[in-house]
């Protein structure tokens, strides 16, 4: 479960990569009821995206040799350079490498070996998301690849982190939590890459989950603002009702509705 007690190797931020900053900003209002506060002028543009004075997410503009439009994942580490390290060490790459970002914190984007880009942050005076799990945050992240098992060993050599297969009909789900605690503390999942059509097309990445009160009724309203529904609303048996979207510049995100008796 992801929560702001932040540890470790747990997800403690996200952010969004945007060709029309204004444009997301209208969406994602739209959608989730967000508003967007600038970082700041020295902050290059960079932003936040809050719900209630809280903050849900971070958003910045990227242009088309800064790469496609896409959410970022970002996992907590307690020496940011440390953990460029062993992600290099463990088959990976420093994409972009540490740098403090004035007194907020440091952070790096890196990939595992099979190309999924992610960050990690280490908190400075910025401790990370002020708002997760409840409707409008961060509920979940979904890690596609196209080998389990190696994804499973690298993100234990860089983060400690456990692994725990889930038995539901017709296969195997395989969460992950940060080092030293249970299934109980599994905040993620990992997925063959070619078990999920909505998915495949982007290549290996990490997809952040938003908890929403109605699947369908965001669903509708993503469509309504221009976006994309990628995945049709389903039930899932004991995980709850999900979707796969896309905003109208094409970075995908999901959504969930819990299963109350999973909560």
């Amino acid at each position: 479960m992801i929560t702001t007690d932040f540890v470790t190797g747990s997800p403690n931020w996200m952010d969004l990569g945007t060709p029309d900053l204004d444009g997301a900003i209208s969406f994602y209002g739209g959608v989730f009821g967000w508003r967007f506060r600038s970082a700041g002028p020295d902050a290059g543009g960079y932003g936040m995206f809050q719900l209630d004075g809280r903050t849900v997410a971070g958003a910045m503009t990227v242009t088309p040799d800064q790469g496609g439009p896409a959410w970022s994942v970002y996992f907590q580490s307690a020496d940011a350079d440390a953990t460029a390290k062993a992600v290099e060490q463990a088959g990976g790459a420093v994409l972009f490498r540490p740098m403090d970002v004035m007194d907020q914190g440091r952070m790096a984007i890196l990939a595992d070996p099979a190309g999924a880009a992610f960050g990690i942050w280490q908190p400075g005076v910025n401790k990370g998301l002020d708002h997760v799990t409840e409707d409008g945050g961060l509920n979940w992240v979904e890690l596609y690849t196209p080998d389990v098992a190696a994804a499973k060993d690298f993100y234990g050599a860089v983060f400690g982190w456990g692994a725990f297969d889930v038995e539901f009909p017709g296969g195997t789900y395989t969460t992950v939590s940060p080092a030293g605690t249970d299934e109980n503390g599994m905040f993620g999942g990992v997925v063959p890459l070619d078990s999920d059509p909505a998915e495949a097309g982007a290549g290996p990445h990490w997809t952040p989950y938003l908890h929403v009160p109605d699947v369908d009724a965001t669903a509708g309203k993503v469509q309504e603002l221009g976006g994309t529904v990628r995945s049709a609303p389903v039930s899932l048996p004991g995980v709850g009702r999900i979707a796969k979207l896309a905003d109208p510049y094409g970075a995908g995100f999901a959504v969930i509705k819990g299963d109350p008796e999973q909560q």
